[in-house]
């Protein structure tokens, strides 16, 4: 199957050992502890902390291509502390208490990540260079002065979100247009797939088999069914982010939407000096159509964005991973931001489904009744809050007492998209009603209310 995972960046720079790391499928029925769907990093963070709480249970993944083959093996490489319900949205549903330990929880996250980095000795480019959004109109830089504020209101101080004027914006990354930019340390630069296959050997070393060309046909309780065999299970954790709608009945619980990605040729010092990122920031703007990029360790910039449609009847096909119209749009943004990368070649296009609930609220939880668990949701803020939903699984599972199983995102249920053709409709209409937004802000300076509508029905 061609797929855009085997011609992104991240794959085409993999050491050897870990591109060439293939595993047996399945080849006959089992029964096990714990079975996982998914060998992306919700199902590989799952079994490495089950089996440090457990190293007695028995444990499978099942993968339907290879380990890392969706979203984590493919994304911006933010490792961020961003959680997609904005703590206001957090506060109304479930109080400000609850709110405050949601956001505390993905902060500790970055640190838990890079203390496995370094305890396991994980080669993935990881540099904590935190973020720096930037503001390039100044409806962008009245926003940045609203979040910061938002932010230390909550009790944040600057050491977690600060406001940077002018001058220390442009010190940082120095785009046209800069007027000022949010900044927050809560956030590492990484190579997605170095890390998400080096963790499948380790959790292979820790006694997990993973079986890859295996996909599940159906999830039942206590067992998954596939086309070679059955896995009957203690407890089964859907793993499937923004694949779910390929298993059955499953079409409405998330939806796949793409977002694609570009990355340039390795850029001379002498150009970095001029751009900055020194620190390898990740980097964005305050427009409403999301962008991302960063510095990577080998001084390529990889930029993406959202953009791509929704497909109908939430479809999937490695075809939607190229949009020539989108990535040619991102790297005109790239060019306007960083007139100096004009005449720089793009050497790699891909991208791929993200994982989105209809209400913008990821979840992770485990029915005891039906031994069935589940993570996901994540909106495209899944690097950090996958390892956050494994640490809570196994805590779930293992039945022991802690923080994370009282977060207010355990054992949420979204509810479910509308069903077609509605959901083709609403999807679709809220992407074009950002990139309208844009374009009408640049042009009257002023907000779009429409897309402020719009948000209400996102994360905000």
């Amino acid at each position: 199957m061609t797929n855009s995972a085997h011609d992104s960046l991240w794959w085409a720079t993999l050491p050897e050992d870990l591109k060439n790391a293939n595993r047996p499928a399945l080849a006959q029925d089992l029964e096990l502890d714990v079975v996982i769907v998914g060998a992306g990093f919700t199902g590989l963070w799952t079994a490495y902390y089950l089996k440090q709480k457990s190293p007695e249970l028995s444990i499978a993944i099942l993968e339907s291509h290879f380990a890392g083959f969706g979203a984590s093996g493919r994304n911006g490489g933010w490792c961020s502390a961003l959680f997609p319900a904005s703590l206001g949205k957090l506060a109304k549903l479930f109080g400000p208490e609850a709110a405050l330990a949601m956001q505390d929880a993905m902060h500790a996250t970055i640190t838990e990540i890079e203390s496995v980095v370094v305890r396991e000795q994980i080669d993935c480019d990881w540099e904590r260079g935190g973020t720096v959004v930037l503001a390039r109109t100044p409806l962008q830089l009245a926003r940045a002065k609203q979040e910061t504020a938002e932010w230390h209101s909550w009790g944040y101080s600057t050491d977690d979100y600060s406001f940077l004027d002018q001058g220390h914006a442009k010190d940082l990354v120095d785009a046209t247009s800069t007027l000022g930019a949010t900044f927050t340390p809560h956030c590492a630069a990484i190579h997605p797939a170095k890390l998400v296959r080096t963790l499948a050997n380790i959790v292979e070393r820790m006694g997990v088999t993973i079986y890859e060309d295996t996909a599940a046909t159906a999830i039942s309780p206590h067992l998954v069914q596939t086309e070679i065999g059955a896995v009957k299970a203690k407890f089964i954790v859907r793993a499937t982010e923004g694949f779910t709608s390929l298993l059955p009945k499953q079409k409405r619980i998330v939806a796949p939407i793409y977002s694609l990605m570009i990355a340039t040729e390795p850029i001379p010092e002498s150009v970095w000096e001029i751009i900055g990122l020194r620190n390898r920031e990740t980097f964005s703007d305050h427009r409403n159509l999301i962008i991302y990029g960063q510095r990577t360790a080998d001084n390529r910039i990889a930029f993406g964005g959202r953009g791509a449609p929704y497909h109908f009847g939430s479809k999937i096909d490695p075809e939607f991973d190229r949009d020539p119209q989108v990535q040619n749009g991102l790297l005109d943004v790239l060019a306007e931001m960083f007139p100096v990368l004009s005449e720089t070649k793009v050497t790699h296009s891909w991208g791929g489904p993200l994982g989105v609930p209809r209400d913008w609220m990821p979840s992770c939880g485990l029915d005891e009744a039906t031994g069935l668990a589940w993570a996901g949701g994540y909106v495209g803020d899944g690097v950090a809050t996958s390892n956050l939903a494994g640490r809570t699984l196994a805590d779930l599972i293992t039945k022991q007492s802690s923080d994370l199983i009282t977060l207010p995102w355990v054992n949420h249920k979204s509810p479910k998209w509308e069903p077609e053709p509605l959901r083709w409709i609403g999807a679709n209409t809220g992407l074009r009603v950002m990139t309208w937004a844009d374009k009408s802000e640049d042009k009257t300076g002023r907000a779009s209310r429409l897309a402020n509508i719009t948000k209400k029905f996102l994360g905000n």
